[in-house]
């Protein structure tokens, strides 16, 4: 958009690099938006979202100090398509509505910003149709399962099951405006992260 905010979705699939490149883009000067952040934040104890995922999933997904207990959840929904649909019903919209009032304070604070929305979903909950251009992080199946091994201590078939729960990589790039690959070394990918953001910094 000629003279006014842009707006970028940033998504990958899970493990692949995405937050890696959303630090990069904030180091160069992007205003970013971290959907799993929100979500995290819709659902705080005592919260509407939390009492409504309380009374949907019952008290056992509950921590003692009565916040989500994430791995459960998790577990319970990428095993089961129907209950994962209800839990982002629950979470998305709120999500939405902090995410346009973060970008209406963004665009006060700078009417030629570049945002950065990092969303996982962005494809899946249709919300590529509401930024100005998309950005797909990839990485091979190998990678992807070995960062989930090494950093959520998922064992290899539940790694897989969570790589599947998703849109096919391919797919999203296939929608994509621009592909970053995270896999590169990370001066690589710094140097084509900046390039971007010099590209997208004119557009704004």
């Amino acid at each position: 958009m000629l003279g006014l905010m842009i707006v970028i979705g940033l998504t990958g699939g899970v493990a692949t690099g995405k937050s890696t490149v959303a630090k990069m883009f904030q180091q160069c000067g992007a205003v970013v938006i971290d959907a799993d952040l929100l979500a995290r934040q819709v659902v705080e104890p005592g919260k509407p979202a939390w009492r409504a995922i309380v009374k949907t999933f019952d008290k056992a997904i509950l921590n003692p100090n009565r916040s989500l207990n994430r791995h459960m959840l998790g577990a319970i929904v990428f095993r089961h398509p129907a209950k994962r649909l209800v839990l982002e019903a629950i979470i998305h919209p709120r999500v939405a509505r902090e995410q346009a009032r973060l970008m209406k304070q963004a665009a006060q604070q700078d009417p030629h910003a570049v945002v950065l929305y990092d969303v996982p979903l962005l494809f899946e909950a249709g919300i590529d149709k509401r930024v100005d251009e998309t950005i797909v992080v990839t990485a091979d199946q190998t990678t992807q399962v070995s960062r989930l091994k090494k950093r959520n201590g998922l064992p290899r078939a539940d790694a897989l099951h969570r790589i599947k729960s998703q849109m096919p990589l391919a797919e999203k790039i296939r929608r994509a405006d621009y592909v970053l690959d995270g896999t590169l070394p990370r001066p690589t990918l710094r140097k084509h992260v900046n390039q971007l953001f010099t590209r997208l910094r004119l557009l704004a």
